[in-house]
């Protein structure tokens, strides 16, 4: 019986029998969805081979005419000649022809943040803020920066309140020594403004915490004294 038993309960290697039956029911199988299968591999083909030709015919050509697009808009707004590098010279091309035409390559993004830029140089400063908010970046500098501008064009056109969030979103968006502390004392500034006191006090507080060592950070006694909440 245990013989028996053994032989029951011990795996068998797969007779010539079971492959034939296997390879039958794949073939089955391929010639009854032998349609829907080709068009997946057609698909598949023609996505890959279609991404690939997408950068190398379409995007990289386009990022190329961008950048030299691009050029001599920058040399006028290292200059801040704002109104040439914003719309061109007559001649060569501004941030704004860049955006229109090549507005979703990595250096029309950056004409973007450019544009926004010249535009709040410039006053127009609703024109600036859409403009940085079409702007995007993982760059832990840029892209706090752009917030942090939209900020300083909301309080120009006196919208305290949006003012106050875009600096909180550049003083929060990481904590690096350039940046976070001065997007998150000019929030801190602009909630007294809007009189919201304890609401500073905490973002001093914050500031004195996270940046001691900044120029805002060592400012922070101060700023705590003044609205009555300094603790040494």
């Amino acid at each position: 019986m245990a013989e028996t038993k053994d032989k029951a309960t011990t795996p068998q290697p797969a007779t010539n029998f079971d492959l034939e039956t296997s390879m039958h029911r794949a073939e089955d199988f391929f010639a009854r969805n032998k349609n829907v299968i080709t068009i997946a591999l057609v698909a598949v083909v023609v996505v890959v081979g279609g991404f690939f030709a997408y950068n190398r015919f379409v995007k990289q050509p386009n990022e190329n005419k961008a950048q030299e697009m691009v050029f001599h808009a920058q040399n006028y707004f290292a200059v801040d000649s704002f109104k040439l590098a914003l719309n061109g010279d007559g001649n060569n091309y501004g941030f704004l022809q860049v955006v229109n035409k090549y507005g979703g390559t990595k250096a029309g993004n950056l004409a973007k943040y450019s544009a926004g830029v010249c535009y709040i140089r410039l006053g127009e400063y609703q024109k600036g803020i859409d403009m940085l908010k079409d702007f995007s970046s993982d760059d832990l500098l840029l892209q706090p920066t752009a917030y942090g501008l939209s900020g300083d064009a909301y309080m120009e056109l006196n919208k305290v309140n949006e003012g106050i969030e875009a600096y909180k979103k550049a003083g929060h968006y990481n904590d690096n020594e350039l940046t976070a502390p001065v997007y998150l004392f000019r929030a801190g500034l602009a909630l007294e403004k809007a009189g919201k006191a304890q609401d500073a006090v905490v973002i001093y507080k914050e500031i004195k915490e996270k940046f001691p060592l900044s120029n805002e950070g060592r400012e922070m006694d101060k700023y705590l004294a003044r609205l009555g909440d300094v603790k040494n």
